[in-house]
């Protein structure tokens, strides 16, 4: 199996977050501000010089500490706070949203959001809620937990991705995260609707060889590649690792689907497969 990150964002963490979003309301206030200048003739103020200055300072440290962190988001949530009571004054005003371009309402929405699930976790202590929004520019984007050294946290989509004669068929797909061993029964009846038949074996990564599986495959008559459980015979070490290593050639074909799609689409992110034969 692999695994691969392809969401083009900025490894997130909440101030980041935060200070986009406040300079997201920035922009907005200012497109607003234009279409009622007349009734208003002085702009809100945003601070956005001091709310810039406060983010660089924690910003900039190697290692700030819990405190120093959550005096910072305090701050962040103050400025994005007053920003969008601004953005409510300007439209009691006059002002209108349709005139925003259509991209900058977009991530009007999303800030909102945005400030909502930051203002929950700050008071609630946490940092963990349903449908976390990482990235405003896309914000379909989820943190999925891989616990892999150097990457614990992958962000983008899952996919379930099946490789017959060369063929890659695209069996499960989601932003959400979702355990994929639970997806093998479901591609291998998709493969009986395509071709009218079961395989006759399927190539998988170990996250595959659950008990659940092995007993599914061995009901179809399905050989899956998995070495047996239990303890092994001396005399059938040698011919399990040749076994072994003739189904990791096999299951190269979908490593080499992997490489396509990263180098191709760059939309992608965790692949996670099964390659059925």
């Amino acid at each position: 199996m692999q695994q691969s990150r392809f969401s083009d964002i900025r490894y997130p963490t909440d101030i980041k977050l935060l200070n986009e979003a406040r300079e997201q309301t920035e922009i907005v206030i200012d497109a607003l501000y234009q279409q009622v200048k007349e009734q208003l003739p002085k702009k809100p103020r945003t601070y956005r010089r001091e709310a810039r200055t406060a983010y660089l300072q924690i910003a900039k440290q190697r290692k700030p500490n819990s405190k120093k962190i959550r005096k910072a988001m305090r701050q962040q949530l103050g400025y994005v706070r007053r920003n969008l009571a601004h953005i409510d004054t300007l439209i009691a005003a006059g002002a209108e949203l349709s005139e925003l371009k259509k991209n900058l309402y977009r991530n009007l929405l999303v800030v909102s959001e945005v400030y909502r699930q930051q203002q929950l976790m700050y008071e609630q202590g946490c940092h963990r809620i349903d449908d976390r929004i990482v990235s405003i520019t896309q914000p379909h984007v989820r943190p999925i937990v891989r616990g892999k050294s150097g990457t614990p946290v992958e962000f983008g989509a899952k996919l379930s991705v099946s490789c017959v004669d060369g063929h890659a068929f695209l069996d499960h797909l989601s932003w959400d995260n979702f355990n994929e061993s639970g997806d093998l029964p479901h591609q291998v009846e998709l493969f009986k609707s395509r071709f009218g038949h079961y395989p006759e074996a399927v190539y998988v990564d170990q996250i595959y060889r659950t008990r659940s599986n092995r007993a599914y495959c061995r009901n179809l008559g399905i050989r899956i590649t998995a070495p047996p459980l239990g303890r092994l015979v001396p005399d059938d070490v040698a011919a399990i690792r040749k076994q072994t290593l003739e189904d990791a050639k096999v299951r190269n074909q979908i490593e080499g689907k992997f490489g396509q799609a990263k180098r191709r689409f760059g939309n992608v992110s965790h692949l996670l497969e099964s390659i059925v034969t």
